[in-house]
């Protein structure tokens, strides 16, 4: 922690904003609900000694966390199956680990 008093809480309402389109809005909102306190985002910075470090850096969290927000979700996985040739490979080496493990068994 640091000593000085430098820390910086910064806050943006982002149910009341008129920067965002209403769906991009929504989207921030959905997205980061649990952040979220009454629809208003907040972002604290106390980790360099100077304040306008941590305003600085206050800002560029607040805006990766917008940024990532409005971001696309990403695509939906295609199911695929494996290949002849990896399940072949798979029962090839579970073979080999049940003849290494016949091997040290004791014979009577």
């Amino acid at each position: 922690m640091n000593t000085s008093d430098s820390r910086v809480t910064l806050s943006w309402d982002v149910g009341a904003t008129t920067a965002l389109s209403p769906a991009r809005r929504d989207r921030v909102l959905e997205r980061l609900a649990g952040r979220l306190t009454g629809g208003v985002l907040s972002v604290t910075s106390e980790t360099e000694r100077s304040q306008l470090l941590n305003r600085r850096e206050a800002r560029d969290r607040l805006a990766a966390l917008v940024e990532e927000a409005l971001a696309p979700p990403p695509r939906k996985r295609r199911p695929t199956r494996p290949t002849k040739g990896s399940q072949q490979r798979r029962l090839d080496a579970k073979k080999q680990r049940g003849q290494t493990k016949r091997l040290r068994q004791e014979r009577f």
